[in-house]
């Protein structure tokens, strides 16, 4: 009943816009240490983060022309940080442990962060150039739930320029309602550089959406998705999913690791069926 979700963006406060420049300088630098971490502590190429590194002093240039009020540059900087913590994250390879080996190779990873909790993180490879896995996953997220059963509805609430999305998502029930109903708030933005794509976010409070009768608000973040060609067949894309999901109210831990793994497995078997017929 947990919804497939990704998200991301950046940002400051409005009575503080005089200051962009240094803002982006330093996300910038904040993002590129992470994007070095996660390089190096991977086997094999990495010329997509290099990529995302040699053009990171780019990630928030396009804060658009026009000014944002104070709300909007708070939503932003929200998911500036959901992006760096989310990186460092994924660039942290110690302590990971397997949760779960598909027979076609999809494999889902957890590990234990102090000041987070059970994270997982899934790696797949999908049978479709990264042009498509991204439009399906950005540019059509409100469809969704035409194609993965786990997400009742995902609506954007708010656009923020042209990256920065704030998104209300309906989790659909699981069988025996052993999870009861859910929503999540969510803060999302989407970048591109290169061949390389990121999808982050975390949850935000929005007024415009307050928490529904009978359906408990639960939260999710950092989160995040990178999204790049697989090396030596750019006709296929790598995708690895970083969840983070506090599902509030009584559940056990042991009911909770199971869905959580089992939703990651079934996304990327959903995604694959979807892209089959839509691509």
């Amino acid at each position: 009943m947990l919804p497939a979700t990704f998200k991301l963006c950046a940002g400051i406060s409005y009575r503080h816009l005089h200051n962009m420049a240094g803002l982006k300088r330093q996300a910038a630098v904040t993002i590129a240490q992470e994007l070095n971490k996660f390089a190096f502590s991977r086997p094999g190429p990495s010329k997509w983060i290099d990529q995302v590194r040699r053009r990171s002093s780019l990630l928030s240039s396009r804060l658009e022309e026009k000014p944002f009020g104070e709300m909007e540059m708070s939503y932003i900087k929200q998911g500036e940080e959901a992006l760096q913590k989310s990186l460092k994250i994924l660039g942290d390879q110690d302590g990971w442990k397997t949760e779960t080996v598909v027979v076609n190779g999809d494999t889902v990873l957890s590990k234990v962060l102090p000041d987070v909790g059970k994270v997982f993180r899934l790696e797949v490879v999908v049978d479709q150039p990264l042009d498509c896995v991204y439009s399906e996953l950005v540019e059509r997220m409100e469809q969704m739930g035409d194609w993965n059963p786990n997400v009742k509805e995902v609506k954007i609430l708010q656009r923020i320029g042209k990256d920065t999305v704030i998104t209300h998502e309906t989790a659909a029930a699981t069988a025996g309602n052993l999870v009861g109903p859910r929503d999540f708030v969510s803060v999302r933005c989407a970048k591109r550089r290169g061949s390389t794509c990121v999808l982050a976010g975390m949850s935000t409070a929005y007024t415009g959406m307050p928490k529904q009768d009978g359906v408990i608000r639960a939260e999710n973040g950092p989160t995040c998705m990178v999204l790049r060609p697989l090396t030596g067949d750019p006709s296929q894309t790598k995708l690895t999913w970083l969840l983070s999901i506090d599902l509030k109210g009584w559940l056990p831990k042991t009911l909770i690791n199971q869905v959580l793994s089992q939703t990651q497995v079934d996304f990327a078997n959903h995604l694959r069926n979807h892209l089959a017929v839509s691509c």
